[in-house]
């Protein structure tokens, strides 16, 4: 089981308008800024979430998301089943023919796997994401790319 890109950039965005709730939209730019992320991919992610329902978005100059409901209400699996991405840990996608057209030897066990990763990340929502003690940290990082400090030439 992998979680790929695209499920831990959904979450990271996700977890940045959290992050930004009370202070009104915010721009993809600004998301892509913090953390690395292609404008472009972020895009077609906030296209998923929008359609899921999970952040509304307003057009042109001043534009950005903000979430759509509180970010008490919204799991991380919310966030991982908008953009289709799969925590599923067995090799046949839970269809029980991964062996001849039969369950494997060990599908169960990873089945029961799927089924507590899932559990956990339906337990946990955004506001649990940014309530960890790190994220403050995180949060108060000075831009990623900083403009570069002059130095004056010393005699």
């Amino acid at each position: 089981m992998r979680l790929t890109t695209k499920g831990r950039y959904a979450v990271t965005a996700m977890a940045d308008l959290a992050l930004h709730y009370e202070t009104g939209l915010v721009s993809l730019a600004e998301i892509a800024e913090r953390h690395g992320i292609s404008q472009s991919y972020l895009e077609q992610l906030f296209a998923s979430l929008r359609r899921r329902g999970l952040v509304d978005g307003t057009r042109g100059p001043g534009g950005g998301y903000r979430l759509s409901k509180p970010r008490e209400a919204i799991s991380v699996a919310d966030v991982i089943d908008a953009v289709d991405e799969s925590v599923d840990a067995t090799r046949c996608r839970g269809k029980r023919n991964c062996h001849d057209n039969e369950g494997c030897l060990t599908h169960d066990l990873w089945e029961d796997l799927s089924n507590q990763i899932r559990r956990f990340l339906t337990n946990v929502t955004l506001a649990d994401v940014i309530e960890k003690p790190r994220v403050d940290v995180i949060a108060k990082w000075p831009e990623r790319n900083p403009e570069p400090v002059r130095r004056e030439a010393s005699a």
